[in-house]
């Protein structure tokens, strides 16, 4: 863990430097290299990959109606309804972005408006292995339906038996009208991208994963399929004062930290006794976590600042621009508008990130890697396409039909002139 207190500005870039791998070339190239196999080969190039990485032989990826509602019956009672709650309360969240149509007069017989589409063929990567994120699926699965997308591709890697993980199972059957598919990695998201003879080529991506999988995402923007967004390891950032309780602080550094050994936590802090007996508490709290071998990598690459200002504290806050942030504060809604930049916000001392990623209803795909500064994070637009809409009647072309003829000219585009003229030619000779 890194502490340093009152850093100067000139030190802020290297302070929200976040981990680079080393082995970027080389990842790129074997993904590269799977997209290439999986566009020539399809299903084949899958499967074999799906034998090569994850050691299982299967003969189909289609998970079949039958085999879903089998894993999904697996799910504990308990679980399934901690499911429900978490999927009323986002379904809650994200049925209230529903934009209205609104037809606006410009000016006398123009009429405009908006309207919006769901996504046509939308492709969902949901992570298994060691921390399956059904969760993933409740965040992504539930803006697709709202948004009325035409076809919903879920992919998701499958365990040493061949099958899906249980509670992303469960979650699909609660979805209704998904296709799932047992295929993860950079090979997943390949076959999302070209369409394979099983697998059916999608128009936008979501979702999260590995390096292979961030990689593989960023690349399938080069074959005209659009992404969620630029992702990286997962972060937060808290900002604390004399207010704050340490332990609370400590939990929710350590709840980002095990996420990965590529995940960052910051903790900026105006006291300096808060922020001693909240490191004390990370050591303490890090005894009892399965995955503390992971987050002990994650606090190497982490940053403890102490600020004599609290100002200050929010200017580096958004300099960061943190995925995660914590308002460990005391009346945390005053400082709302001093923050420009963060995926989502938390305020107050029991407002922690934890509820964010399952179950208050807001989406828990945000930008990492500092993308916060030009990045929402997911929501029911991530899903939707709107159009545009305007209607001239006569009297609305003859209102604004002379200014268009001057603009058209001024850019010498004579044909966008006359498609002007013409109608208000015929109409002076009515």
């Amino acid at each position: 863990m890194n502490f340093i207190s009152n850093p100067k500005q000139k030190d802020w870039p290297k302070l929200a430097e976040r981990a680079k791998g080393s082995e970027k070339g080389m990842i790129e190239s074997i993904v590269q290299s799977v997209f290439n196999r999986v566009k020539k080969e399809g299903d084949q190039a899958v499967l074999n990959y799906t034998k090569k990485f994850d050691q299982i032989d299967l003969s189909s990826m289609e998970v079949s109606e039958k085999e879903l509602k089998s894993q999904a019956n697996k799910v504990a009672l308990r679980l399934q309804n901690a499911i429900a709650l978490a999927f009323d309360n986002i379904k809650k969240f994200h049925q209230a972005q529903e934009i209205k149509k609104q037809e606006i007069t410009t000016t006398k017989g123009v009429v405009c408006w908006r309207e919006q589409r769901g996504i046509d063929t939308v492709g969902l990567y949901i992570p298994g292995g060691t921390a399956p994120l059904f969760s993933s699926l409740l965040m992504l699965g539930i803006p697709a339906q709202l948004a009325r997308c035409g076809q919903i591709i879920i992919c998701t890697p499958p365990d040493k038996s061949g099958e899906i993980t249980p509670s992303i199972a469960y979650v699909a059957t609660l979805l209704g009208k998904v296709r799932v598919f047992k295929v993860g990695g950079a090979q997943a998201i390949a076959a999302m991208t070209f369409g394979t003879e099983s697998i059916p080529k999608v128009d936008k991506i979501f979702g999260p994963g590995n390096r292979y999988v961030t990689t593989a995402k960023q690349l399938a923007t080069n074959y005209n399929v659009a992404i969620d967004m630029p992702a990286g390891p997962s972060e937060v950032l808290v900002i604390a004062d004399e207010s704050s309780n340490p332990e609370f602080v400590a939990a929710d550094l350590l709840s980002q930290a095990e996420h990965g050994d590529d995940s960052q936590v910051i903790l900026l802090a105006t006291n300096e006794q808060i922020l001693e007996k909240t490191m004390q508490a990370i050591q303490q709290q890090l005894k009892n976590l399965p995955r503390a071998a992971i987050a002990k990598e994650a606090l190497n690459q982490s940053r403890f600042l102490l600020f004599n200002d609290i100002k200050e504290a929010f200017s580096f806050s958004n300099y960061y621009a943190p995925e995660h942030l914590i308002l460990a504060l005391e009346n945390p809604r005053q400082y709302i508008p001093w923050i420009q930049n963060a995926g989502s916000v938390f305020l107050g001392n029991y407002s922690c990130e934890s509820a964010g990623d399952y179950a208050s209803g807001t989406n828990h795909t945000l930008p990492t890697n500092g993308f916060a500064k030009n990045y929402s994070g997911v929501s029911l637009d991530s899903f939707v396409k709107k159009i545009t809409f305007q209607e001239l009647s006569k009297e609305g072309i003859q209102n604004i039909g002379p200014a268009i003829e001057i603009l058209a000219e001024a850019e010498g585009l004579a044909a966008h002139k006359y498609a002007v003229s013409i109608r208000l030619k015929t109409l002076k000779n009515v």
